[in-house]
């Protein structure tokens, strides 16, 4: 397969507080891809570095071969092109919900690349089907619940059909019914050749939305495999402050358990 994106020993920093830290990774096309990780293990930032919206200040990130930088997303052509394919929903819609009706949201990306008017319109009414988000589109967004704000942001992404997705947390605090939505969502595109990089902290759903999985800790990697792999190792889990142990005396004697933090697993280790 291609690369998409190679990321090579970057580092970034938030006014001298490091969040990334010589982290280095490669995704290809077509990979369904989970960045597993506590918070503030660094995986919105390396969204937000994969997305051209932060710039590493050491290291190097391609996608497609090319040098993501200052200079290079300055450049027209390069940049339309590079927005055009690769999207990222954020962990909070509000921050990407800006328009008066869910309509104008959905229709704000084509109407930027300047699609025509009868384009534009037949693609927000399809995605706006696809998302099952139709009865909503002249609601203003801020009226909405959390989980049909993240349809919307999701929706106001997909519109523009990317081939690379960046999701940031999709299913943070959805009730079961949405989250299970946007799960399903996500399995869809199994197999196909779109891109899927999703950070995420719940461990529950990383068989359902990802093949291989990166785990992260202080802006780092800190190991990479296969989602049973990663879920099977409670030492990795309990490093990465994705699970918590419980100790518990029986007859004298120290047991150790290791808990995941989601509803449906549980390892124990004696």
């Amino acid at each position: 397969m291609a690369s998409a994106f190679e990321v090579q020993n970057v580092s970034f920093s938030y006014d001298a507080i490091p969040a990334i830290c010589g982290l280095t990774l490669h995704i290809e096309a077509g990979e369904r891809v989970a960045l597993l990780g506590a918070n503030g293990s660094g995986k919105s930032t390396l969204l937000r570095i994969l997305d051209g919206l932060y710039f590493p200040s050491a290291g190097s990130v391609t996608f497609e071969g090319d040098a993501l930088t200052v200079k290079r997303l300055q450049e027209d052509e390069f940049s339309l092109n590079f927005r055009r394919r690769v999207a990222l929903v954020f962990q909070n819609p509000d921050v990407q919900l800006f328009n008066p009706t869910v309509f104008d949201e959905v229709a704000y990306g084509p109407l930027q690349l300047q699609w025509s008017r009868e384009d534009v319109v037949r693609r927000v009414e399809e995605t706006l089907q696809s998302m099952s988000i139709a009865h909503l589109r002249d609601r203003p967004p801020y009226r909405l619940s959390g989980g049909e704000k993240k349809r919307v942001a999701l929706a106001s992404v997909l519109v523009l059909d990317p081939e690379v997705l960046l999701l940031d947390e999709p299913t943070a605090a959805l009730d079961p019914k949405n989250q299970s939505q946007v799960i399903d969502l996500m399995q869809q595109w199994k197999g196909t050749a779109r891109t899927v990089i999703t950070a995420t902290h719940q461990l529950e759903i990383v068989e359902d939305i990802a093949d291989r999985v990166y785990v992260l800790e202080a802006g780092t990697v800190i190991a990479e495999g296969t989602p049973s792999e990663v879920l099977s190792n409670p030492d990795l889990l309990l490093r990465a402050n994705l699970i918590h142990a419980h100790r518990h005396s029986h007859g004298g004697v120290v047991h150790s358990h290791p808990h995941f933090h989601g509803h449906s697993r549980h390892e124990h280790e004696h």
